[in-house]
């Protein structure tokens, strides 16, 4: 039930899980969509195996809904949802024979309710994948099936994301000292028939012989990547990050690895082979200059169990082993707190879910709001400006659109461009594309007028937006959305009642149209004075 819901509010939270994997899915599905330079030919820097993985619900999904796109959406994200729970199941289940079903239980009620997981696990990103593989892997390993967690492990790695392969490493390593011969065969043949199938389908789409998997490995390592191009952060950006989607269980994840020698005899080596690439993880993308929260997905339903075996362990920090009747009241005292601590955790990740889902849903539910206006007539001119990173994929656009188009609004960065047909498609090799983040002149509609509908962000700052000239535009649609720079952080992270509602500050998603044409813009408002005025879509 959690999955379904987190299926059905979880927001976009990245621009790349629609650039780089529902563009190029609705590519497949219906023809037309965006591409980003990792999919020309020239780069391949992305496995379509990855995409065909999805369209295996997506397309009985479009035979199924026909022209309802945003059916199809839902339909994929259900579809994770249940990858999501099936994979954690086969974990909570391990942990329960092992170590017990309060460990399980602790372990369960994190994985559900953390903002972190609830988020990632419906999320179209490699990364996610990367994170139902640890979750399966983790569990078989003690279920003590070290062959298919390795199986799992490479099917991780190779199908969903390449870098995950330190998040597997503990597990592989102890699994091959286990079972060498067994574990090294079925290793090295699930290992080998991936590469195999990823090359077939890189050829069948890219049109040559390539391996996205080897591409990406050589860009980023051996080539030294440039991904800095794309926005550097601090070395405690991950830890920051970790708190907000994790609050304190984040922090008794951490503290799992102090108390260990208390709980060495309670929990085998297993669980801190199972753990440890928590850690590993940390300090690996803490050293990289580019970080983004979804390259934090893999180790996140690990954090889930070593924060409940802090939790589970808190008697065992009084407990005399010579005297079981000795420091009595502080054991006891240590067991109540553990559902109160269990509490404070779960009721923080619900009011930081809340806060991000009520808080930033326009750019989703604003799109499904233009299928009510198909008067403008068919091959409208869907335009986009400063909200190009908010568009929430070519599913929620309406037929009647004939094409979404960028305006320049001072962004000089390499955008996505439509798939190409004319040039080949998905073997198509555009000139516009470049590795260096640089703008194309093609990427621009030039002529505004043009435009038959416009979506922008319009927040209270000292420079001009495209959509502010209200004679020009007639306004169909406004939700309102939290404006991150002008609220605290405190009271835009997570949602407290009241406060949250006045403290923070909102902007408006509009549709306008012109004549006929229609806009869509976003005025900044304090939310204590407008509120009451607008549609009820709470932000942080």
């Amino acid at each position: 039930m959690l999955r379904y819901m987190s299926a059905t509010s979880n927001i976009i939270h990245d621009c790349d899980e629609v650039f780089n994997y529902w563009e190029p899915l609705h590519f497949l599905l219906y023809k037309f969509g965006f591409q980003t330079w990792e999919y020309s030919s020239q780069f391949a820097l992305r496995s379509y195996l990855y995409i065909l993985f999805h369209e295996l619900v997506g397309r009985p999904a479009s035979w199924l809904f026909g022209d309802e796109k945003v059916r199809v959406f839902y339909a994929v994200r259900l579809y994770l949802g249940l990858l999501s729970v099936i994979t954690e199941t086969v974990l909570v289940v391990a942990l329960s024979r092992k170590y017990g079903r309060r460990l399980a239980s602790y372990t369960l009620a994190m994985l559900c309710l953390t903002s972190g997981c609830f988020f990632a696990s419906t999320s179209f990103l490699p990364s996610s994948f990367s994170m139902y593989a640890i979750s399966l892997s983790s569990g078989l390993f003690l279920l003590e099936k070290p062959a298919m967690a390795v199986a799992v492990a490479a099917v991780g790695v190779i199908l969903g994301w390449p870098f995950s392969i330190l998040v597997f490493l503990p597990v592989t390593l102890f699994s091959l000292a286990r079972k060498f011969k067994q574990v090294f065969i079925v290793g090295a043949v699930t290992s080998v028939a991936l590469l195999a199938l990823s090359l077939l389908v890189d050829y069948s789409y890219y049109g040559k012989w390539t391996s996205s998997v080897l591409n990406l490995l050589v860009y980023n390592v051996a080539g030294g990547g440039e991904s800095h191009l794309y926005g550097t952060e601090g070395p405690l950006y991950y830890l920051r990050n970790g708190f907000n989607n994790f609050n304190f269980c984040f922090v008794l994840a951490l503290v799992f690895l102090i108390i260990l020698p208390i709980v060495r005899k309670k929990y085998s080596l297993d669980l801190l082979i199972v753990v440890s690439p928590t850690y590993l993880w940390l300090a690996f993308m803490s050293l990289q200059p580019h970080k983004e929260e979804r390259f934090l997905y893999p180790i996140y339903p690990l954090i889930c169990v070593a924060a409940s075996a802090v939790i589970e362990s808190f008697p065992d920090f009084f407990r005399d082993k010579y005297d079981p009747n000795k420091n009595y009241v502080l054991v006891m005292i240590a067991k109540t707190l553990r559902p109160v601590v269990l509490g404070l955790i779960l009721s923080a990740s619900h009011a930081r879910t809340f806060s991000l889902i009520n808080g930033y849903s326009a750019p989703l539910e604003i799109y499904k709001l233009l299928e009510h206006h198909d008067d403008v007539g068919t091959g409208a001119v869907l335009c986009v400006g400063s909200e190009w990173h908010r568009f929430p994929s070519s599913f929620l656009v309406p037929d009647y659109i004939g094409e979404v188009r960028w305006i320049d609004d001072g962004f000089r960065g390499l955008l996505p461009l439509p798939f190409n047909s004319t040039l080949g498609g998905t073997a198509a090799a555009p000139p516009y594309f470049n590795n260096k983040n640089k703008a194309s002149d093609e990427q621009y509609l030039r002529n505004i007028e043009t435009c038959t509908l416009l979506v922008e962000l319009h927040l209270s700052r000292p420079y001009p937006y495209r959509g502010s000239d209200m004679s020009t535009w007639e306004v169909i649609g406004a939700l309102p959305y939290l404006d991150r720079e002008l609220s605290p952080p405190l009271y835009r992270s997570f949602f407290i009642p009241y406060l949250w509602q006045y403290k923070n500050i909102f902007a408006n998603s509009r549709n306008a149209p012109r004549d006929f044409p229609i806009p869509i813009f976003l005025d900044t408002v304090k939310n204590r004075d407008r509120m009451d005025d607008l549609p009820v879509w709470e932000y942080c």
